[in-house]
């Protein structure tokens, strides 16, 4: 009985409560409670509806919000709801426990200065969080239904938009940290995302905190998991890892072109990651690409035009995979292959990067220790093979691509050192009626804009020198003595035996 009397008193408050409550007070303390902890003018064009009881909540209609120098706002919310603490509000005092809007349309703009037109909100919720402040933030949640996000970004010429945002912000009172978790719609997918802060004050206010941050979509996953600090620029410190079903799709879908046709599936990353502005820095690196395993340090950066560079060690790599769609020859035909070039990929990015491997293997050749570079650098490629294991000897050379307008500039330089010759002119040349050992000498050029104009545009050398082998097919001792012995014996069979020489010099001009 007593808590039944208990429970009715508080009914017959709520009740009178709503009877003589002051609507038109109510309201505006809403509106100054949102002014104060935002920094933003609240303009409503639409309607207002109050109720307190059995629900006690404050919804505007067709709201905007915006800073006092801008002329759109910055926020645009159909409706936005805030509900009210019932044991103040039964006080007369009138306190908001959290926010909800429904279809908010959210404007961040960044001018080519950094600055942004959220700026002073962020400043104003900063010192409004702090404790003992004047205007201390009273609600700890705001929760967005199907919100729209347009960011526009002056100094790199970008627009991105996020739809159908399902959002909830918390900072609770009894901590300092703050949690946001939700999806949303970007470039045609579905993102689930969470990030989180141990010091919710020390982030707004640029100084160091703890971040935690999770984005899962189909085509790509990312979690880094740090510090973060913002003073003069972004810096962030911690562990970063990635990974993707298809590189090939993840990179399409963020907008940015994958390079050739094949390869480029199943992507793994794990790091330390050390950010500062635009620049990532990424040491105690472990990578995985289309299963080729790797380890070393990374760095990529995007100062008006994107630059990686990488030195990475490897077990074992295969390149069989990216070179698997490159055809010299037409598909079923005796003819050079007269498709063009896709040369888009050769001046996106800027690229140095050094490898070095156990095994390699390419295609049907096979070789042993390795270490070669790439450097790609304002449409021209660079590759050299500072030493590689083949063939039982050493091969050194660089390969490089010029890009000028529709055509492409190859050149090709590659010394075989002390190699086994049957294996090399077999695989190389398709020669397999030559042994020994010896050295191999190549140097071409070309110009076209495919494969059939660079075959009819080739120009250049190759020198063979040999030791110590022999030359399968005819037995040149045994058809010079039978000349001798009978002149006129010409139509006879001598393609058997093998000629075994000392010494061999070939040379070869494309």
């Amino acid at each position: 009985m007593p808590v039944a009397a208990l429970l009715g008193v508080a009914l017959i408050g709520l009740v009178a409560t709503s009877w003589f409550l002051n609507r038109d007070a109510l309201r505006q303390a809403v509106e100054a409670q949102i002014r104060a902890v935002t920094g933003l003018d609240l303009v409503i064009s639409g309607s207002t509806e109050i109720s307190v009881f059995p629900a006690s909540y404050v919804s505007f209609h067709d709201v905007g919000l915006k800073g006092a120098a801008a002329a759109d706002p910055a926020l645009a919310v159909d409706v936005l709801t805030a509900n009210l603490r019932l044991l103040p509000l039964l006080l007369q005092r009138f306190e908001i426990s959290d926010v909800m809007m429904l279809r908010p349309h959210i404007h961040v703009t960044r001018d080519a200065r950094g600055d942004s037109n959220w700026t002073p909100f962020i400043s104003t919720i900063a010192r409004t969080m702090k404790p003992g402040a004047e205007n201390q933030v009273s609600f700890s949640e705001i929760r967005i239904q199907d919100g729209t996000l347009t960011f526009e970004d002056a100094g790199h010429q970008l627009t991105e938009q996020l739809d159908d945002i399902d959002l909830s912000l918390a900072w609770p009172s009894i901590s300092r940290s703050f949690a946001a978790t939700g999806q949303f719609d970007w470039r045609g997918e579905r993102v689930d995302g969470s990030i989180s802060a141990s010091d919710f004050i020390a982030a707004l206010s640029g100084d160091r905190s703890g971040l935690k941050a999770r984005l899962v979509s189909a085509p790509l996953k990312l979690a880094f998991d740090g510090t973060v600090a913002n003073r003069t620029s972004m810096m962030m410190e911690g562990t970063l890892t990635v990974d993707s079903a298809s590189l090939r799709n993840a990179l399409r879908w963020t907008g940015q072109p994958p390079p050739g046709y094949g390869g480029f599936g199943r992507f793994a990353l794990k790091a330390r990651a050390n950010v500062v502005g635009p620049s990532i820095a990424l040491t105690n690196v472990n990578v995985e690409l289309d299963g080729n395993v790797a380890e070393g340090v990374m760095t990529y950066a995007n100062n008006g035009r994107q630059s990686l560079q990488a030195t990475l060690a490897a077990d074992s790599l295969d390149f069989t995979p990216y070179i698997s769609t490159f055809r010299l020859l037409a598909s079923g035909a005796n003819d050079w292959n007269r498709q063009l070039f896709d040369l888009n990929s050769l001046s996106t990015t800027d690229l140095d990067m050094r490898l070095s491997a156990a095994r390699v293997t390419v295609g049907p050749t096979k070789l042993g220790r390795t270490a070669f570079g790439a450097n790609l650098r304002g449409g021209a490629l660079a590759l050299s093979v500072g030493e590689a294991q083949v063939y039982g000897g050493i091969a050194r050379g660089s390969f490089g691509v010029a890009r000028a307008d529709t055509m492409v500039d190859v050149k090709a330089q590659f010394q075989f050192t002390d190699v086994d010759l049957q294996a090399c002119a077999s695989e190389l040349f398709g020669i397999n009626k030559l042994s020994g050992r010896g050295n191999l000498s190549v140097s071409l050029t070309a110009s076209g804009s495919s494969p059939f104009g660079l075959a009819s545009s080739l120009d250049g050398t190759a020198t063979l020198t040999g030791h110590d082998g022999a030359i399968s097919g005819f037995n040149a001792e045994q058809l010079l003595k039978r000349l001798e012995r009978r002149p006129l014996s010409g139509g006879g069979n001598f393609r058997s035996g093998a000629t075994p020489y000392d010494n061999l010099n070939v040379a070869v001009k494309f």
